[in-house]
């Protein structure tokens, strides 16, 4: 079996935990630690990718290029690794992150829409970074659907296309279709990563199905720490992977403390399976719409689970957060003043 490559995403993805707050310090501390359990790369950036800061996704308590210096400056081994949405982080930004130490992009798209990648990626390629095509909400494409994105991905660069379950949806049989789906028209060179969340407790099983299937990159976080019910359990996969044999280089226990001893005081709102975010897997929603749809909650007292399965209905995707507070106004009966 080929060895895996372990992406840690606590540091991007887990920022929509805790609401894009954290300070740089507690940034490289985290970063330390997980270079010293020897994971492969290291994420970093707002959760919703360089200059995902905003009114709409959230504004971050720190700028992406103070988080990136501390990173870059307690980082050794591992890969320093970013991640950006067409459409909210520019080339320029992205130039900007490779000057600071970054050697690895993400470049993220909703799952139909790879040819908006192309520039990023072509040029993440130029600079001399490893590149792979991240297409969110792969559940919402059927396999081969999928599978077309990711070959315009490959076509435009990308070393390596994930299959992105950004709601938590995807079943084992699903990761599977996906995976093999991808492995039919890629190139034999190109590899496969796969992102899997927590909302339906699946994530270690699809990223043991998907390492099964040929996926080759492998991404997890401290205590799942991460957007809904959270990522994949670095460590739990971790566990899982040395009992099936799996060649990594991580150090478990060495990922148990950072997970329990320094990650897990971060959450003000459990990363965990509950009604809510498992609510998330079940009507097919993006994952960071799990914060906005309690805030609306709150606001306009509606039943989190019920907004969330209206915007299952509405088919809402990432980058459409700012609907949520339309849905807790429909179902509350009220109207949007045209003043």
């Amino acid at each position: 079996m080929t060895r895996l490559f372990i992406q840690d995403v606590t540091l991007r993805d887990g920022m929509h935990a805790i609401r894009h707050r954290i300070t740089p310090e507690r940034v490289g501390t985290i970063v330390a630690a997980l270079d010293r359990a020897g994971v492969d790369a290291i994420e970093i950036a707002h959760g919703d990718g360089l200059a995902g800061g905003s009114v709409n996704y959230g504004p971050g308590s720190n700028s992406d290029w103070e988080w990136i210096e501390v990173a870059a400056a307690n980082i050794k081994n591992a890969r320093l690794t970013t991640l950006l949405l067409p459409g909210v982080g520019t080339i320029e930004e992205l130039k900007r992150a490779y000057a600071l130490g970054v050697r690895s992009v993400r470049v993220a798209t909703h799952c139909t829409e790879a040819d908006v990648s192309a520039q990023h990626i072509s040029t993440a390629r130029e600079i001399g970074m490893d590149v792979s095509g991240f297409l969110m909400m792969s559940h919402m494409a059927e396999p081969a659907q999928l599978a077309e994105q990711a070959k315009k991905m490959e076509s435009y660069g990308a070393h390596c296309v994930y299959v992105t379950d950004s709601g938590g949806r995807l079943t084992m049989n699903g990761v599977r279709d996906h995976v093999r789906a991808y492995r039919d028209v890629l190139d034999a060179g190109t590899e496969i990563g796969i992102h899997a969340h927590e909302n339906l407790s699946l994530s270690v099983a699809n990223s043991v199905v998907a390492v099964e299937n040929g996926v080759v990159r492998v991404d997890a976080s401290l205590a799942g720490h991460g957007a809904g019910a959270g990522n994949c359990p670095i460590e739990a996969f971790i566990a899982v992977a040395d009992i099936m044999g799996m060649e990594h280089g991580c150090d478990i226990f060495a990922l148990q403390d950072a997970a329990d001893d320094i990650v897990r005081p971060l959450q003000d709102r459990p990363v965990r399976v509950d009604r809510e975010t498992l609510t998330l897997g079940y009507a097919r929603v993006y994952s960071s719409c799990l914060r906005h749809a309690e805030s609306a909650s709150a606001r306009y007292d509606i039943d989190v689970r019920s907004i969330l399965m209206e915007a299952g209905r509405r088919k809402l995707v990432g980058g459409q957060e700012d609907m949520i507070v339309d849905i807790a106004l429909d179902l509350s009966g009220l109207e949007v003043s045209s003043g």
